[in-house]
């Protein structure tokens, strides 16, 4: 397929050498360029503008960090809207506002061009092997015609429904589900740790038994070891994720206080300069909370 892609970050640029591994041509947007470049030995071609990325593509596939990033690129001047040929599809893999997601719905289709929304569940090392987990949202003929693209990059895509937005409504509840987990093994780390017992002891029976899941092992041990500074998901991204999931919660009228509660923990871990930090990091504050200094870890 010809598919332009826009936005080569942590996530992007491996789901771009996935999707060049599998065979399909691929024209490529990224605000610094040399970004681009590093897709050349794989057979991408450069676009100097989002516009560029768009021109003659079936396929449009945006993975940016934020609603005002992919809004600038779809609708700023010179941009991909009007560049993107009638009947072609834009994907938007990126977690954004639930608000957003049905604007982008509703204006492509006044423009005769069709709109899925694919935001995946996974960390970079994830989107290296390909096996990312998609969630679709959209049209069944066009999630059909779009298969082959993601299981180019993913282990399974699960289909929420035919309104595109119901795929946001899921990643954005997935990730408050991460982010109360990285907070109640904060808050179970800092009371064990008080009675002198060993957090990683904790951690390695709860995640091989009662919690057996990847993300009670891999932000258990982030919390015991205190390494957040290499961000597989940057502080400031989640705190992103949870803004835009109580937006939607106000939306709909849903009361969710323990969302309210992380965005708290948030906030303060910002105010500690840890916004590029990853974002368990914010059990950096209830370790302080219980005034835990010298206590075994």
């Amino acid at each position: 397929m010809k598919i332009g892609f826009i936005g080569l970050g942590n996530m992007g640029m491996p789901i771009a050498q996935n999707l060049l591994k599998a065979g399909h041509k691929l024209t490529a947007f990224n605000r610094t360029r040399s970004k681009t470049d590093q897709l050349r030995p794989f057979g991408a071609q450069a676009a100097s503008t989002p516009a560029e990325a768009a021109n003659d593509c079936e396929i449009l596939i945006t993975m940016l960090s934020d609603d005002n990033a992919l809004e600038k690129i779809i609708f700023a001047p010179g941009n991909c809207i009007n560049s993107l040929c009638e009947g072609a599809i834009h994907i938007s893999m990126s977690t954004i506002s639930v608000s957003l997601s049905k604007r982008l719905a509703e204006i492509h289709n006044a423009k005769r061009q069709h709109y899925i929304a694919a935001p995946v569940f996974g960390q970079p090392e994830l989107a290296e092997a390909a096996k990312l987990f998609i969630i679709a949202g959209g049209s069944p003929e066009k999630i059909k015609f779009c298969q082959p693209l993601f299981d180019a990059i993913g282990q399974k895509t699960i289909i929420s429904g035919e309104q595109p937005y119901t795929a946001n409504v899921i990643k954005l509840a997935g990730n408050f589900l991460i982010m109360a987990a990285i907070e109640s093994m904060a808050e179970s780390i800092a009371f064990v740790r008080k009675f002198g017992l060993g957090g990683q002891t904790f951690i390695d029976f709860i995640a091989s038994s009662v919690m057996k899941s990847p993300v009670y092992q891999t932000y258990g041990n982030l919390i015991v070891s205190e390494e957040f500074q290499n961000a597989g998901f940057k502080l400031r991204l989640g705190f992103k994720d949870n803004r835009l999931l109580i937006a939607g919660s106000e939306e709909a009228a849903v009361p969710m206080p323990l969302a309210s509660l992380l965005h708290d923990r948030f906030v303060a871990a910002i105010a500690q300069g840890l916004s590029d930090c990853d974002w368990a990091a914010i059990a950096r504050i209830s370790e302080q909370s219980a005034e835990l200094k010298g206590v075994l870890k």
